[in-house]
């Protein structure tokens, strides 16, 4: 007969299933190996199943095991939420805040969030984890983190969202391009054109594109880049063009450069900041609170 597994049992499990390595989830679980594999052996027994089969080399889940772990999962997420549910109970921001922000937001909005935000509520635990969209989201769905700071539209199934501002883009240039005396200047005088772009996997460059009504086709991509700085050094060492979003332009990321910026004429090209967390969280209002806190800094 099978019996009921304990929490920390089902938290070494999900630990195995992330790193595939008992020694790297002892230490995500700040337990000595041994006591991990105890744990997990104990589960089995508790459970009458494999869970996991072992070898010198790999370190595999059964397909019961899979499925347990994606229960598992679950009901740790729940299990979060409602130690959440119990530290909003008080005053907001009371507790631990895990929010994760994306690469081209975090260094342009951060720096005037932080020091207000703590000033504000000093007895919140802020951790904040800066990665792409796809890695966010998915450690939003794990309940690693409570909400996250995006650029939108993107994939949220699942997810409730809070749109916060809207950011202008705006045309980077260097002194002689011939983009730099063309008017009016529209979205489409960039067909054809040698545009900078950030590698795949960054949401700014379909939102880029997207904004000005553009496919990859219609523009040519000499080079591409892991952050907006190494793009506006390209810029300004005359290898192509940009679109910047006007957050970084405020964040003084043309510091020091002689690229100059312009805005596009008779167009809306932006895109939508806003912020992300899992349906039914207990801290819902929490949230939106935190939407307003973050958008009055725009004001």
């Amino acid at each position: 007969m099978a019996h009921r597994p304990t929490l920390k049992q089902l938290n070494y499990l999900c630990a195995v299933a992330k790193f595939r390595h008992f020694g790297q989830a002892a230490k995500s679980c700040h337990v000595s190996q041994p006591t991990l594999s105890a744990g997990i052996a104990e589960l089995e027994d508790n459970l009458g199943v494999t869970l996991v089969e072992r070898d010198n080399k790999n370190v595999l889940l059964t397909d019961i095991g899979q499925s347990i772990v994606a229960r598992s999962q679950r009901i740790l997420t729940h299990v979060d939420d409602l130690v959440s549910l119990a530290e909003s109970a008080g005053k907001p921001f009371t507790g631990s805040l895990y929010l994760g922000v994306i690469p081209t937001i975090a260094p342009f909005l951060l720096p005037q969030f932080l020091p207000r935000f703590r000033k504000k509520y000093p007895e919140c635990q802020l951790f904040i984890r800066e990665d792409l969209s796809a890695n966010l989201i998915e450690r939003l769905r794990a309940g690693e983190l409570d909400v996250v700071l995006l650029a939108l539209p993107y994939p949220t199934d699942g997810l409730e969202i809070e749109h916060l501002f809207n950011d202008e883009f705006v045309l980077a240039y260097y002194d002689d391009h011939p983009l730099a005396e063309k008017t009016p200047l529209l979205s489409r005088d960039l067909q054809g054109r040698d545009v900078l772009l950030l590698e795949d996997g960054h949401c700014l460059r379909d939102h880029a594109l997207e904004a000005c009504r553009l496919s990859e086709r219609d523009v040519t991509a000499p080079y591409q880049a892991t952050s907006l700085n190494t793009i506006v050094q390209m810029v300004a060492n005359h290898i192509g063009v940009t679109l910047l979003p006007k957050m970084a332009i405020d964040g003084k990321i043309l510091a020091s450069t002689q690229v100059k910026t312009r805005a596009f004429d008779k167009e809306t090209v932006q895109r939508s900041i806003g912020l992300a967390w899992r349906k039914h969280s207990p801290r819902r209002e929490e949230f939106l609170l935190l939407g307003e806190f973050i958008g009055a800094q725009r004001r």
